[in-house]
Order: structure tokens, then sequence, then C-alpha cells
């Protein structure tokens, strides 16, 4: 067989085991923006730039009338973690 087929085999036998929940899976809770904020000691009008938006598009995060996702999302755990480094790196001049 060749090494398309045998990932293509594999993949499927992993998402079966997904579907079972089955198998290594890793699972993150949604990143809350505004706790996030707090925590780094931030205002909205700072934290808004760090995550390259708008202010009024991050207060909709806040608010909840926009969902956070995809890269937004690690940004925010990063910032969580390290909002220093953070700072650093993106308001640099």
């Amino acid at each position: 067989m060749t090494t398309f087929g045998d990932d293509l085999i594999q993949a499927l036998n992993e998402a079966v085991a997904h579907a079972k929940g089955d198998g290594p899976g890793i699972v993150h809770t949604p990143a809350t923006p505004r706790e996030i904020r707090k925590q780094a000691k931030l205002t909205q009008a700072q934290m808004a730039p760090l995550m390259g938006m708008s202010l009024s598009g991050y207060r909709k995060w806040e608010q909840g009338t926009r969902q956070v996702s995809g890269p937004a999302a690690t940004l925010l755990r990063v910032i969580e973690k390290e909002p220093e480094a953070v700072k650093r790196a993106l308001l640099a001049s």
C-alpha cells in the first residue's frame, strides 16, 4: 500500500476513535478575554492593539457578541501566561 493509503487509514481510525471518545485529544477551554485582560492589568484600549484589532471589535468579544477563535484564542493564552513578553514583542518601537 502507498504511504498516502497508510496515512488515510490511520486518519480514519483516529477519526472513529475520536467519535467514540477514545484516543488522544487536546481540549482547550474557551479563552475569556475579560478575565485574561484583567489578570494582565490592561484596559480594553491597551488590549485591543495587542490583539491586532479595533477597540470596538475587542469589546464585542468581552460582551459575547463575537466569539474568539483560531490564532486569536492562542494569542490570548500567550497573553494570559506571558503578558510582558507579548507587550515587548508587539508594542516595541
